[in-house]
């Protein structure tokens, strides 16, 4: 009968090459099969610290295929380590399928601890850490990414959000949209050596990145969660209402989605009483 071999969910360096633990350099420099995301990049960092293992390409488009093939592996008494190109496996990266599919074969993943840019950035943000979420990177699809924030408009907790460079003043406008002003912390190429912090609210953020040359680098984003002290009564913000609408840009369904992340009332209530003042049903 053959023992079954090991899967490791390794985290690797966000940024500088030398966060890495002991532990992760052993199991790297012992392990059958490293599963990347990238193998030229992860072959990189495999290099700087003169480990020699046989790479395979492990990411998303490949994932479920791979995972199969990999656990077939690991049956077969092989130890298996994924990695992917910064961070820690699984946590808005590939590693999940492959870990669900280890437990629905009785193969306990060993996780080995390290970097993640969400903890990294939180860590030095400012912002509360009691609670916090992690949401990573939003769809693609506008709408999605809209009904997504929707649903994160009254968590009590810090967000964290991933984005491109090319994208971030999109975010930006999306999050004042639907989460209304917020304190907000931008860290970018954290660890590495042009890292940067910057804070204030998203409309400051948002002037500052307007003037500001091209983003480079990866981003992070952590957004204050609502603060339950904001919460009104629906009947004191009539005069509000009434003034917004004088605004062309507020149609019915912006001003309510506004208005209610801003003041943590629901969106449904809010559109009612717009029609009531508006005369409208």
């Amino acid at each position: 009968m053959n023992h079954k071999g090991n899967l490791y969910i390794v985290a690797t360096p966000i940024g500088n090459p030398e966060d890495i633990t002991i532990r992760a350099i052993k199991v790297l420099s012992e392990v059958d099969i490293i599963a990347a995301e990238d193998t030229r990049n992860t072959g990189k960092l495999l290099s700087y610290h003169n480990i020699k293992g046989k790479l395979v390409s492990y990411h998303e488009h490949n994932e479920s295929q791979k995972a199969r093939k990999l656990i077939a592996e690991i049956e077969n008494g092989l130890s298996v380590a994924i990695v992917t190109d910064a961070g820690t496996p699984s946590i808005s990266d590939p590693g999940y399928r492959i870990v669900q599919a280890a437990i629905e074969n009785h193969i306990q993943p060993i996780p080995i601890p390290g970097p993640s840019a969400a903890v990294t950035a939180l860590s030095a943000s400012g912002l509360p850490t009691d609670v916090f979420t992690v949401v990573g990177f939003l769809p693609k699809k506008k709408g999605k990414r809209l009904e997504q924030l929707e649903k994160l408009a009254f968590s009590p907790g810090t967000l964290i959000f991933y984005e491109s460079p090319k994208r971030i003043l999109q975010l930006l406008n999306e999050l004042k949209d639907a989460l209304g002003e917020r304190e907000i912390v931008f860290a970018r190429e954290i660890t590495k050596k042009y890292e940067e912090f910057q804070r204030g609210t998203i409309s400051e953020l948002i002037e500052k990145i307007e003037n500001k040359d091209a983003i480079k680098g990866e981003c992070t984003l952590l957004v204050s969660g609502k603060s339950q002290t904001r919460a009104v009564c629906i009947e004191n913000l009539r005069d509000e209402i009434t003034e917004n609408l004088k605004n062309p840009g507020n149609t019915t369904a912006v001003l309510a989605r506004k208005m209610a992340a801003q003041y943590g009332i629901p969106r449904k209530q809010i559109y009612q009483e717009i029609l009531d003042i508006t005369g409208n049903k």
